[in-house]
């Protein structure tokens, strides 16, 4: 039988990548000659993620529409019908025998031209509010993998299947890597760790937050701060003894494992990855973001009992009690672990690779 051959496309942010390079990495698991190509948004991190997580990459000139009025829109239809053409170029060269889709901007014309062409087609959506891109592709895509309830209302329910979110397989086994990351980062073993998150491209309000309570925090804890690449050279200047500033955690495995607390947006594929690492959470959600989704996911994971969930609004009254309230209270922490951790889906990368199969073989 002859290799498969497997397009994915995925990008614009670590959600829509990160799943995506997960997906591949247990494909070549799976089928180790399998051929894998991915297509990205040029000019955007995945042009860079993804060679470095060791697979090949194309790009589409292509980006979002802008909400509010912009000049940026008036190239909006010539970057469609650009990416279009050469989508189904790529597929034409590549052949394909299944393109899947994890959103993002790319994965528009890439799933489109894959169904127009009769290949099968997979989306994953990780958000219980589904972007744009994905609720266009679900009325041709084959399979739906989705990882939160309720989603019938936005996709067909006869092609949903609810797998959970891919996660990094490198998270699985976090607990036997402590002393590894305490040497990584340097840090002094006999002190708590804070590690605080703002996403890939970095959360404005998180890190005020930090900057205007770094010496408070730091009669407790030490701190490691993914501050996020805009926001680095901003931030950098912080970084002292028992506070390191860091634009991107490359190795996030570590960071997870040497962590004692999170502070975190409660972005979907992040809650995945949390579950999974089971430290006690405090979630900041981003207001900005479609129908105020992450606000739902953190409150799913607070109603388990599982984290805390603190809003931007609320953070300059509320948040030293809150955190105080959690670095004090040793029984509230276990708790917290205790049932984030039930709520993981361990598996969810291979479920959706069994989808893929299904697929293959029909």
């Amino acid at each position: 039988m002859k290799p498969y051959r497997i397009i994915i496309s995925g990008g614009g942010t670590g959600g829509h990548i990160y799943p995506a390079i997960s997906i591949a990495n247990e494909c070549k698991r799976r089928w180790p000659d399998c051929e894998i190509l991915f297509v990205g948004a040029r000019d955007r991190m995945e042009m860079e993620k993804v060679p470095a997580a060791g697979f090949p990459i194309k790009g589409l000139w292509i980006s979002g529409l802008q909400r509010s009025l912009s000049l940026k829109n008036i190239a909006f239809p010539f970057k469609v019908v650009k990416s279009l053409i050469d989508a189904g170029r790529i597929i034409n060269n590549f052949k394909p025998d299944i393109a899947i889709g994890t959103g993002g901007y790319a994965s528009g014309p890439l799933l489109f031209k894959a169904n127009q062409k009769g290949i099968p087609t997979l989306i994953q959506e990780q958000n219980s509010f589904p972007g744009i891109t994905n609720k266009l592709l679900s009325k041709k895509v084959k399979r739906i993998c989705v990882a939160s309830k309720g989603l019938e209302r936005f996709f067909p329910k006869d092609k949903m299947v609810m797998t959970g979110n891919p996660v990094r397989q490198d998270l699985l086994d976090i607990t036997s890597k402590k002393q590894q990351a305490i040497e990584f980062f340097g840090l002094d073993e006999n002190k708590k760790t804070l590690l605080v998150l703002g996403g890939s491209l970095g959360a404005r309000r998180i890190n005020q937050l930090i900057d205007e309570n770094s010496v408070q925090l730091l009669k407790d804890v030490q701190i490691i701060w993914q501050c996020g690449k805009f926001y680095y050279e901003t931030y950098k200047a912080k970084e002292q003894k028992q506070l390191q500033v860091k634009a991107f955690l490359e190795r996030m495995d570590l960071a997870y494992a040497a962590a004692d607390f999170i502070i975190s947006r409660s972005g979907a594929g992040t809650i995945s990855e949390l579950c999974i690492v089971g430290k006690p959470v405090i979630f900041i959600p981003s207001p900005h973001v479609a129908e105020d989704h992450q606000t739902k996911n953190a409150q799913a994971i607070v109603q388990e009992n599982a984290a805390v969930m603190i809003k931007e609004s609320d953070l300059e009254q509320n948040f030293m009690t809150l955190w105080k309230g959690l670095i004090q209270d040793s029984q509230k922490q276990e708790t917290l672990s205790k049932n984030i951790k039930k709520l993981a889906l361990p598996q969810a990368t291979s479920h959706i690779v069994n989808e893929i199969e299904q697929l293959l073989n029909e």
